[in-house]
């Protein structure tokens, strides 16, 4: 018998298991979506570690599953039953969800192709009536995850409700917590990004189109060596501080809220490498393709919630087990005053207010300004190409 457990890349991250894909009895291959998990931060397959036959379930739908709790087991055995039958424990650890019609996955012939829809996704289509065969599945083979059908139906009608589904449920829950246990205090600098848009500008003429927010990581990343508390923690018995700059960047996911994947060791990569992995953490993100080990593990935070259209957002909840969230505000071109051969002018600039809002238990203020300050610097001192 070979387990099936949840993967420790969560990191103390709380799942909750949402559908089993394949049902017990069903046959697996190696690498086969087995279960789907999912917590505030993203949706995950968990797959198959082993060939054989799904001998038992014993977390089913609903159920918390924590890192390395035991999801289910595989028979590897050549003359296992087709459908053993499941644990009776199994109905009480799984917390079964108490609405009826939740089946077995079964197949829809769509195309004259075969697909298996679990019984989440097969309740949504049912509901709303969605013809399975307008959806494009995004999950392991073309299959069709919930998010897909969510995505297909777009926001509910103007003036209905829209009901609380688990990642918001989670995303409030943390922040109710982040809020009630963390003083926070936000700090508020501006900065001109000319130097910045004149670098981008010309790596784009060599080929290379970087985002304004690979150059915001690099700039923090770098920042930190003036007050490593912001890369730190609040412990019961120490600040810890982080050995590497793990940075998270929020990624919004339009009504199903936003997700935070982490550029991991920033402070050792290139302003390219950043901007190769930003890209490929956005199109997953986007895509639902993300990994637990992908959203965990961040040691800092920054909100680009200029790109939507705000100016300023004060403060900024911080993210859990973090000392520090850094706020980028709308980039616009604004009248400033600046010194010219020694005289006063003005000056049109592309500025944007930058925020920090920090765990008051762990950072002072000296240390906050102390790192928008070098942060700033960094910024509109960029070096040309």
């Amino acid at each position: 018998m070979i387990d099936v457990r949840v993967p420790d890349e969560q990191e103390g991250t709380k799942a909750v298991v949402r559908t089993w894909l394949k049902q017990v009895g069903d046959a697996v291959a190696v690498n086969d979506p087995l279960v789907e998990l999912e917590t505030d931060k993203v949706t995950q397959e968990v797959p198959a570690p082993a060939a054989g036959v799904l001998a038992e379930i014993v977390l089913d739908t609903d159920a918390d599953a924590g890192p390395g709790a035991l999801l289910g087991r595989i028979s590897t055995d050549a003359q296992a039953s087709v459908r053993p039958e499941r644990r009776p424990e199994a109905e009480v650890e799984g917390r079964m969800a108490l609405e009826s019609g939740k089946r077995p996955s079964t197949s829809l012939r769509t195309n004259g192709a075969e697909e298996r829809l679990s019984p989440s996704v097969r309740r949504a289509l049912q509901q709303h009536g969605v013809d399975p065969a307008r959806i494009k599945g995004s999950g392991r083979g073309g299959r069709i995850t919930r998010e897909d059908v969510e995505n297909t139906l777009g926001t509910s009608p103007a003036g209905g409700d829209i009901a609380h589904d688990r990642m918001r449920l989670k995303i409030a829950e943390n922040m109710v917590r982040a809020v009630a246990e963390a003083p926070h205090v936000t700090a508020v600098f501006e900065a001109d990004f000319s130097a910045v848009a004149a670098h981008k500008a010309a790596l784009a003429e060599t080929g290379t189109k970087l985002s304004y927010t690979a150059y915001i990581v690099k700039a923090a990343a770098e920042a930190m060596v003036v007050a490593p508390a912001i890369n730190g923690r609040w412990e019961k018995d120490r600040i810890a501080i982080s050995p590497t700059i793990d940075i998270g960047v929020g990624t919004a996911l339009g009504e199903k809220g936003l997700v935070v994947p982490v550029v991991k060791d920033a402070g050792s990569l290139s302003l390219e490498q950043i901007g190769a992995a930003l890209d490929d953490l956005t199109r997953r993100a986007r895509e639902g393709k993300l990994t637990g080990g992908d959203v965990s593990g961040g040691s800092f935070t920054i909100s680009n919630h200029g790109v939507s259209g705000s100016l300023l957002a004060a403060p900024i909840i911080l993210h859990q087990g973090q000392a520090a969230i850094l706020g980028i505000g709308k980039l616009q071109k604004r009248v400033v005053v600046r010194e010219v051969d020694g005289d006063d002018a003005i000056v049109i600039l592309p500025m944007a207010y930058v925020t920090l809002t920090i765990d008051h238990r762990v950072i002072d203020g000296h240390q906050t300004n102390a790192w928008l300050s070098r942060f700033v610097e960094i910024i509109e001192s960029w070096p040309a190409v």
